[in-house]
């Protein structure tokens, strides 16, 4: 029976860091970054938890080509190690490292702060390693407290900011599933969103002894009157994303058909004529670009 070989050595082997070679250099601004930080911290308390991946030795030479963990070979430099654990990759092949990555999410990070909390690792050390104060650890391990579980399903694979979820627990539980429905369609998580929903929220949505935060220079008339208008916001906006998907289709459906239509000599030379402007119209619709739906991406 035919087994699979493995693309590295199961056994790291330590290499002077002397004798890596990187394929690149980290820039000075990154070098300055919160995660270039996180990651410095993380190996100064912790120490090095995944090992380096380097391709075999060069011929003719005792230096070894890296080929992932740029970062961390930086910082074990900065830090003034000489040797560091490293796997070997058994053959040349293109391999692209990180080309994708599944970036931890914030519900996923809360779970690994919770396991680890409770299995005896103190938050003190636990906010070292990830280099933040204990105070922000303590916001992150009580993230879920006051969410409905509707609405940890719906986040579970997002990445939001605690402000979002401190917010959210002002609201009884079918105004966080709305809000965060409403959030996840326009694919916004920000802060500054679910601000503005919580402040569109009848008071008779809020949990009880809540309050929406105060804006100064605004009346409670005014407030009123925001409320009703993000109501019709909202309802003008899922009326239009129902019928979305179908509109797009009779577009593209419309386009391709003009488009032939307008190939036609006969056709294009009697609307030059005889109706000018609706030949106008009908090219103005060929021309309109249909949005792509299909990136996932959400902006930084």
């Amino acid at each position: 029976m035919s087994t699979i070989d493995f693309g590295f050595g199961l056994q790291p082997m330590t290499v002077p860091v002397t004798q890596i070679l990187p394929s690149r250099q980290v820039s000075g601004p990154f070098s300055l970054s919160k995660k270039y930080a996180q990651i410095r911290a993380s190996i100064n308390d912790i120490g090095l938890i995944e090992p380096l991946s380097i391709a075999p030795k060069l011929k003719g030479s005792d230096h070894y080509f890296l080929l992932d963990g740029h970062i961390r070979l930086s910082i074990l430099r900065e830090m003034g190690e000489v040797e560091v654990p490293c796997l070997v990759a058994k053959d040349d092949e293109g391999y692209t490292y990180n080309g994708r990555l599944n970036r931890l999410s914030s519900i996923q990070e809360h779970i690994m702060i919770c396991r680890a909390i409770d299995r005896g690792v103190s938050p003190q050390r636990l906010a070292t390693a990830l280099n933040v104060n204990v105070s922000t650890l303590k916001i992150k391990r009580s993230l879920l407290d006051g969410l409905c579980e509707e609405v940890v399903h719906l986040l579970q694979d997002r990445q939001f900011s605690p402000k979002l979820a401190t917010l959210l627990r002002k609201m009884k539980p079918t105004r966080q599933i709305e809000c965060v429905e409403l959030m996840l369609s326009a694919n916004n998580l920000t802060g500054s969103y679910v601000e503005a929903l919580l402040m569109a929220t009848p008071a008779s949505q809020l949990v009880e002894g809540k309050s929406k935060p105060k804006v100064s220079g605004v009346t409670p008339e005014q407030l009123a009157k925001m409320e009703v208008e993000m109501q019709n916001i909202q309802a003008q906006y899922k009326l239009a994303e129902s019928s979305y998907g179908d509109d797009m289709l009779h577009l593209t459906l419309t386009q391709a058909y003009l488009a032939k239509l307008l190939k036609n000599t006969a056709v294009v030379d009697y609307l030059r004529t005889s109706q000018p402007d609706m030949l106008q119209e009908l090219e103005g619709v060929v021309r309109i670009e249909v949005m792509d739906l299909t990136s996932n991406e959400v902006p930084a």
